[in-house]
């Protein structure tokens, strides 16, 4: 088998591959992000050097003059593998204050008080799907259909950093203030992205995130 394959090979072998840049391969994966994911960042394929999840897709970053790896179409097709030796998925827990503009409105659109979709919202263990937006902010995955919102019709010019707010089928934290269309239920001090950090976002795609009431 040869050190890798050309564009043209691949974009005729696959249709879940699509080259974005001369360096930039985007692969379709459905509902499995997460899995290939993590299959990627095993097989530490060579020429590859950043993996990004993204939603119902990833992108391979390859190395300036690097040919795409040959082992790339059979990891592909693989199921899940065992992730030893990977770095482990971790667990938080952030405090929030529900005191956002739009917490009645979600409540009663959704069916609940707002003391108890706050519970509801307390009670779910929400997985970093992928990061994306601004540096830092983490699509949070795992809320019920019920809060399955579409964007607000009118998008706020400034969303104060630390709000926590969902949209579509995602929960979400502003790790810094810029404009946003998302429904704003609530606040929080934690800080999410220090560049000055190793790494600089707390949040990795995988990792469990649990709202506490502050």
């Amino acid at each position: 088998m040869t050190a890798g394959r050309d564009k043209n090979e691949v974009s005729r072998e696959t249709g879940p591959l699509r080259w974005l840049t001369d360096r930039g391969l985007c692969v379709a994966t459905g509902a499995d992000t997460l899995g290939l994911y993590r299959r990627l960042l095993q097989a530490c394929l060579p020429g590859v050097e950043e993996v990004v999840p993204a939603d119902g897709s990833l992108l391979l970053v390859l190395a300036p003059g690097a040919a795409v790896p040959a082992g790339l179409l059979d990891l592909l097709k693989d199921g899940p593998r065992a992730e030893g030796g990977m770095t482990a998925a971790r667990s938080h827990e952030i405090p929030v204050r529900f005191d956002g503009e739009d917490l009645a409105e979600v409540a009663e659109r959704a069916g609940y008080g707002a003391n108890a979709l706050a519970g509801l919202l307390c009670s779910l263990a929400l997985k970093v799907k992928f990061l994306g937006f601004q540096p830092g902010f983490a699509y949070l995955d795992g809320l019920p259909p019920v809060l399955h919102l579409p964007r607000r019709a009118n998008p706020r010019k400034r969303v104060p950093a630390g709000s926590l707010a969902l949209g579509g089928g995602y929960c979400g934290i502003y790790p810094a203030a810029g404009p946003g269309g998302w429904h704003l239920i609530g606040t929080t001090e934690v800080r999410l992205f220090d560049p000055a950090s190793d790494p600089p976002a707390r949040f990795r795609p995988g990792d469990t995130v649990r709202l506490v009431e502050a």
